[in-house]
């Protein structure tokens, strides 16, 4: 982990631009000047006029036509209970603030989206304030929309939110604003994490709820104050459920502006200290320095380092928005290969049992065999070994014993019998999608490739699969 370093270059950063050590409170703070924010985020230039809805459009195709059809047969959701919608392939990127309570994720909100003042200014304070998840969209006017209306609208990308019930549909607020900032983004403000509150004292599998959020998130801000260091088993999970996701986490220390350098300096260190055993990667996030409200910055403190972080966020925050198509992409084609792996994986169970079945034989007894120890039928590493699929992309052994016990391996078909006159087979087409379609289409929408070509960076298309259990 470089931590250290990165903690050097602060360090040197801070004691470079020089100040004074001691707030002084005493004098008056006016409101910042928020010019930055429309120039950095290009607010004041209309929209791209890139064909999105065109391109969005062919991938809802590729996705109903070559992804959808296994993804049913085989019964993925139950799997992964992650259920693609027609909303969620449509949607705005979606950035998530997380964090523990009176951090400042809301006040960073109202700031980021200049709510201050207004009658939608999401409430603040110092005890902890939102007890809701709050999606902030764009729309004609202002109003807000109950989760029970969100949940129910099909257009929407929130729709399968359902599944969590109506403890947290009660929970679920939308807000619509007239925002240029909007028309490209959704902002989702969450509860803050109270270590001393047990999950079911909320009402609804709070953590769960963050996963779905997680899951689906292009950019998330995890916020902390130099107040509220400390890791407790919350704070561990909100991590564990981050794994993965490292690539799409910041880490934003807040409130910077109430501290002297040396305090500020020190907290820091604190801050890399507390996280180092919850992000086990080679490269950590990057981590951001500043204060996110309307108020100016504290005077005698670090206004041009807080004012050129604050700005390289927000540098984060368009590169998001411009790549909003590219990742849609790249996200539909992961969740395939996912599907795709899990129906070779049904078929490999599928395959071993009618192996193992004789006209004596006890279905049940033969079945529990296999899903208790399917290493002792090569399962997982016959899909090693015969496809070029990569380990880390395995599902759980064990989430397959709760699988079956739901889906009985008889109501399966084989792949090799889901094939039809007219439509093709299944695995031929999903193959085709990841392998072709997909990266073609991400080509074509300006990756300064010619349509077809493909950026196996972005896109890890590298991987050319193959299923040699298929009989030609």
């Amino acid at each position: 982990m470089r931590g250290p370093g990165l903690f050097c270059c602060c360090l040197t950063a801070l004691l470079l631009l020089g100040g004074a050590d001691d707030v002084n409170e005493a004098e008056e703070i006016t409101t910042r000047d928020r010019t930055h924010i429309d120039s950095t985020l290009k607010l004041t230039e209309d929209s791209p006029k890139d064909d999105y809805a065109g391109a969005l459009q062919r991938l809802r195709k590729i996705y109903h036509n070559a992804i959808r059809p296994l993804e049913l047969s085989y019964k993925y959701n139950e799997l992964r209970q992650h259920e693609i919608t027609d909303g969620e392939i449509t949607s705005k990127p979606m950035v998530l603030f997380l964090g523990p309570w009176s951090v400042g994720k809301s006040t960073m909100v109202n700031y980021l989206l200049g709510l201050d003042d207004t009658p939608y200014q999401l409430y603040t304070g110092a005890e902890p304030t939102t007890s809701e998840f709050t999606v902030l969209m764009h729309g004609p006017k202002m109003k807000t929309i109950e989760g029970i209306v969100m949940a129910a609208d099909s257009s929407r990308s929130f729709s399968p939110l359902e599944k969590f019930g109506q403890n947290f549909l009660e929970k679920l607020i939308g807000i619509e604003i007239p925002h240029k900032l909007l028309e490209r983004v959704t902002f989702v403000d969450t509860p803050g994490i109270i270590e001393n509150r047990k999950q079911q004292e909320r009402g609804y599998p709070f953590n769960e709820v963050c996963q779905w959020f997680i899951d689906r998130a292009d950019l998330i801000f995890v916020v902390f104050d130099p107040t509220k260091l400390d890791v407790g088993q919350e704070l561990e999970m909100l991590f564990r459920q981050l794994k993965g996701r490292e690539s799409q986490i910041r880490i934003i220390l807040n409130k910077a502006d109430s501290l002297a350098t040396q305090e500020l300096m020190r907290v820091y260190g604190a801050l890399f200290w507390s996280l180092a055993p919850l992000i086990n990667v080679t490269e950590p996030p990057r981590v951001y320095v500043s204060s996110f409200w309307e108020d100016d910055y504290h005077p005698d403190t670090h206004k041009e380092l807080f004012l050129k972080e604050e700005i390289s966020l927000l540098e984060d925050l368009k590169q998001v928005i411009e790549n909003r198509l590219e990742n849609k992409i790249a996200f539909i084609r992961q969740h395939a290969i996912r599907v795709r792996i899990h129906a070779l994986l049904v078929d490999r169970y599928l395959h071993t049992y009618k192996d193992k079945m004789t006209f004596f034989s006890d279905g049940e007894l033969v079945f529990k065999d296999i899903i208790e120890d399917p290493d002792k039928y090569f399962i997982f590493k016959s899909i090693l070994a015969k496809t070029n699929v990569s380990k880390f992309d395995l599902p759980n052994k064990e989430a397959y014993k709760d699988f079956f016990g739901v889906n009985p391996i008889t109501s399966f078909k084989l792949l090799s019998q889901q094939c039809s006159y007219m439509g093709g087979c299944l695995l031929d087409k999903i193959e085709k999608a990841i392998t072709h379609e997909l990266p073609d289409l991400l080509g074509s929408i300006g990756l300064g490739k010619k349509p077809g070509a493909l950026n196996c960076d972005v896109t890890g298309c590298g991987e050319a699969p193959k299923n040699r259990y298929r009989k030609h």
